[in-house]
C-alpha cells in the first residue's frame, strides 16, 4: 500500500458555510454536482472525486465552485450510489464494512463499483467537449485518481490530498502528471507512506510529481478543516492553489502528458 484504507478521521470535519452555485445533473444514469466557468467553456474539465461525505456535501461543492472560477468545467459524480457516508456519524460506524458491502444492492463501493461510474462520467464529460480532463481526489477518491491517470483510462492530470487506500501498482501505473498534498499528522497517508510513494515515483522517472507537507494540520483538511483556526485555514486554501497551478500548467499549459 502506498497508503492506507480508509479509517474514522475519513468522516470527521466541520461543515463549510456558503452557497454552491452549480446543480446536480444525472449524466449517463449517474447524478453529479455540475459546476462552469464563467466562459461555459467545457474544453479545460477536471473531475472531482470526492471523500465518503460524497458529492452533496457543501464543502466539496464550494471546492468545484472555486476550480470554475479558475476557469475549469467541473464534474463530481456520485461515487457511492446514494449511500455516502453522514460527517461526524454516526458514533461506531464501520467504515471498512461499509466499503466492503455498503451501497443499494450490497455491493460494496470497491473499485468493481467505483470504476465503472468513474468510466461513465469522463465518457459524458469527453462527449460534451474536454479535451483535457484533470482528476482532483480527497481521501477516498485518490485512488481513483491513481486508477485513471494510468495509459488510456482518460485522466490527463491528477492532483490528490490526504488519499487512502491506494495500491503501490496503481502508483506504477501512473502515465500523467501528479500532485499531492499532505497533512503532518495522518494516520492513513503517515510519512512512512508519504516516503514509499516519493520513492515510487522518483525510481518511475517518467512523470512530473509534486509533494508538499502542511504542518499542524490532519488527514481531511483539504476539505473538512476547521476554518477557524487560522494556520488550518491557510493550509487549506494553500492546497487548493496547489492544484489551480498544477492543472495551469500541466491541464492549460503546453505542458503534453503521456495518458
Amino acid at each position: 500500500m502506498a497508503s492506507n484504507p480508509p479509517g474514522k478521521c475519513c468522516t470527521v470535519g466541520v461543515k463549510h458555510e456558503g452557497q454552491s452555485k452549480g446543480e446536480i445533473k444525472t449524466v449517463n444514469g449517474i447524478p453529479a454536482y455540475i459546476t462552469y466557468p464563467e466562459s461555459k467553456d467545457t474544453s479545460n474539465a477536471i473531475v472531482i472525486l470526492p471523500d465518503v461525505i460524497g458529492h452533496e456535501f457543501i464543502n466539496a461543492q464550494l471546492i468545484a465552485d472555486q476550480f470554475a472560477a479558475n476557469g475549469y468545467w467541473v464534474v463530481m459524480p456520485d461515487l457511492f450510489q446514494g449511500d455516502p457516508v453522514k460527517l461526524n456519524g454516526p458514533p461506531g460506524f464501520d467504515i471498512m464494512n461499509w466499503l466492503q458491502k455498503g451501497g443499494p444492492e450490497g455491493k460494496g463501493h470497491l473499485p468493481d463499483s467505483v470504476d465503472p461510474i468513474v468510466e461513465k462520467t469522463l465518457a459524458y464529460m469527453k462527449e460534451q467537449g474536454a479535451k483535457k480532463i484533470g482528476a482532483v481526489g480527497y481521501c477516498f477518491g485518490g485512488k481513483y485518481v491513481a486508477r485513471f491517470l494510468a495509459k488510456g483510462k482518460g485522466v490527463d492530470v491528477g492532483y490528490t490530498a490526504h488519499p487512502s487506500f491506494v495500491d503501490e501498482e496503481e502508483i506504477k501505473g501512473m502515465t500523467g502528471p501528479l500532485s499531492i498534498a499532505a497533512a503532518e499528522t495522518d494516520s492513513i497517508f503517515p510519512e512512512e507512506k508519504r516516503h514509499k510513494t516519493e520513492q515510487l515515483l522518483k525510481e518511475m522517472n517518467s512523470i512530473p510529481y509534486q509533494m508538499c507537507l502542511y504542518s499542524g494540520v490532519e488527514h481531511g483538511f483539504a476539505v473538512r478543516a476547521d476554518v477557524s483556526k487560522p494556520h488550518v485555514k491557510f493550509a487549506k486554501e494553500a492546497a487548493f492553489l496547489q492544484a489551480v497551478q498544477w492543472f495551469d500548467e500541466f491541464l492549460k499549459g503546453k505542458r503534453e502528458s503521456a495518458s
